[in-house]
Formats: structure tokens, sequence, C-alpha cells
């Protein structure tokens, strides 16, 4: 962690004790249910599927339920006696559009709704800034216009304002617009880069890495939730991005990880029209674990300004080239090669697809 942001923390003891986390068994959510019980909270999770055997999850609690049953929900809420709910199931943007739409937009209302007959005292709700697309203009403030990236972020955008209708009936729901976050646990499409500096190959990005693109530890992402349960009502009923305050540029972050995996190897840039027109051939045949969100934008500058939550007191402590060299050494130590899932889940590895001929040849060069 980098000197400059390993700041005393500045955070109250919470006055709540109980918590439930929808989307429980995934990425973030095994992240946030962990941390807050290693603090002392009862933790619930619910998710559709239960956690992998080899999670740490002796002291939380697991429930089956899908955040489209309102019913169900606020049966968990009751029997946890949930103080605060965080609530982070989505669907990623390789789903449907419908499906995108019925999880993120009405997920989220059945959820508030729950969360509010149970009397639960406040809410987080995990946005994201894809909500942002893409920008002239950087850092991003919580004030920039919106305009989301395809179903997934048009979706975060209808569910913020969900938030918001919760709000105006007395309800303290904070926003978390994150950028894109890894650490311990995190494969997806990251797991495709991380087999690439494993095993010697340059990696490419799409366009010449110019582009300033800002990251996130899930570390600090959980941190900030916290936060959100310590200080003042009037002070978090708010909307909140939450990034990486130390990062350089693509090229020069990502070529960081493969000299600290001391490959000898190369971040090589590349044309954008080009890259970005095979990419698409690739997906349409899916022959691409790549999303469109991913390649179509990875060439472009996106951070945010975090200014308004450091107000809280809140500190980052990983950079991005710590975030992803941590996330590395997870993988290095954790990950065993064999799954090859359909990129529906940040904790499975995905398909590489016409990618592994890519890599093969970038071995070489």
């Amino acid at each position: 962690m980098s000197e400059a942001t390993s700041a005393v923390d500045t955070t109250t003891e919470s006055e709540y004790d109980s918590i439930v986390v929808t989307g429980g068994t995934g990425f973030l959510g095994l992240h946030t249910c962990q941390f807050f019980a290693e603090s002392g909270w009862e933790v619930t999770a619910i998710d559709r599927k239960p956690f992998a055997p080899e999670d740490d999850t002796a002291d939380i609690a697991y429930e089956q339920g899908d955040v489209r049953d309102e019913e169900r929900i606020r049966e968990v809420l009751e029997s946890a006696d949930a103080d605060v709910l965080v609530h982070t199931a989505a669907a990623l943007p390789l789903w449907d559009d419908e499906t995108i739409r019925e999880v993120t937009i009405d997920g989220t209302r059945s959820v508030l709704w729950a969360a509010k007959e149970a009397g639960v005292s406040r809410v987080v709700y995990v946005s994201s800034t894809a909500v942002y697309g893409t920008h002239d203009h950087h850092p991003i403030t919580e004030e920039s216009a919106l305009d989301g990236v395809g179903p997934y972020g048009e979706a975060k955008i209808e569910a913020e304002n969900v938030c918001r209708d919760f709000r105006r009936m007395e309800m303290c729901v904070s926003i978390l617009r994150p950028k894109t976050f890894i650490g311990p646990q995190r494969l997806g499409v990251f797991q495709v880069l991380f087999d690439w500096v494993e095993d010697g190959a340059n990696i490419p990005l799409v366009g010449w890495g110019s582009n300033r693109y800002q990251l996130l530890h899930v570390h600090d992402l959980v941190r900030a939730m916290e936060l959100l349960f310590t200080e003042e009502e009037r002070a978090v009923n708010e909307t909140f991005n939450v990034g990486a305050t130390d990062f350089a540029t693509m090229k020069a972050d990502f070529q960081a990880l493969v000299d600290h995996a001391g490959t000898g190897k190369r971040v090589l840039g590349t044309p954008v029209l080009p890259a970005v027109l095979a990419l698409r051939v690739l997906n349409e045949l899916d022959l691409s674990p790549l999303y469109p969100w991913v390649y179509e934008t990875a060439h472009e500058d996106s951070y945010v300004s975090v200014e308004k939550l450091r107000g809280l007191g809140w500190e980052p402590e990983y950079s991005n080239t710590e975030a992803l060299i941590d996330t590395y050494e997870w993988y290095l130590e954790n990950y065993e090669p064999g799954t090859t899932e359909t990129g529906l889940d940040h904790r499975v590895a995905w398909d590489q697809g016409a990618l592994k001929v890519v890599k093969a040849l970038l071995k070489r060069v």
C-alpha cells in the first residue's frame, strides 16, 4: 500500500451490528460479508447460490433467495433482525437485456420495499461508474451528466432513481458508484490478463495505453461501506464515487504488473479501430469473453473524483498497481486451471476462445 494513502482510520464505531448482504456469495458480496464478520457484526448473506466450499464463512449465515422476490427478502431481513443492508446483487453486462433490467431495476425496488417494511435503518446500494458513459472532461464528479453504457449502465441509472424514490419516503439510502474493483477471488476478465502474464505473453491493449483508467481494490470499497454506517445520516444519504487516487496510464499500470511478474515482456499498444473491429467480430461469433463495454471504451480516459467521499474521512489504501499485484498474487497462489464458464460471474474463469491463439502468438514476440 502506498505511504501517501495509509492514513489513520477516522471512522467511529457504528451503532449498528447486524447486516444483510444481497448477492452475498458473489465476489463483492463475499468480501463485504467477510469484512463485517471480522469486525464483529452479525452477518447474513442472501443469494441464489451458496458459498463455495473454500470460502471462509464460518461466522456468516446464508439464506437462499432472489432479489426479485420481495417477500423472501423481507423474511430474511426480519429473521436476521437486520439494522442495515448492503445491496450488491446485479446482473453483469453479459446477461440478456431483459434479465439485466429485471434483476437490477425490479430487484432493487423489491429489496428497498422489503427493507422499508422490515424497518432497516440504512441501505447502501452499489451502483457503477458505468452510469456516466464516456466523458471528454475528467475527473468525473457525482454531478456529471449520466449516459449509461449499454443496458447494464442504463439499468443502473434506473435503479439509482428507485433509490431516490425511497429517499423521498424518508429512508437513508447511500449510493456508491465504484470504478472497476479487483482483489482476491476476482477472476472473470482479469483471469484472462493474469493468465497471459503468468504464461509469459506480451499484453496487448485496445489503443496505445496513454489513457488513464482508474481501478479500485475491493477492500477500499468495503471500507467505504463501513463509513456510510458510522457517519450521520444527513451526510451519507447521498451519492458517492469511489476509486483509487494513485493511478497512472493504463500502459504504465499494466507494465508495472508485468514487471512484477518478471517475465521480461511488454504491454503493447494497438490501433484502436482495427482492434475494436476484430473484437466485435469475435464477439459476434461468440469466440471472445470480452463484451462491448470492455473493448469499446478501453482506450478512453476513465477516472472519477472521490473528493466527496474523502470529505467524510475515507482514504483508499491501494493504488492501481498495488490492487493489480495483490489480485495477481492471490491468483498465483489459489487459482487452479480447468474451470471455464460463460463469464456470468466475476468469481469464475472465462473461456478465452480465440484469444488463446492470440496469446500463443504474443508469447513468441
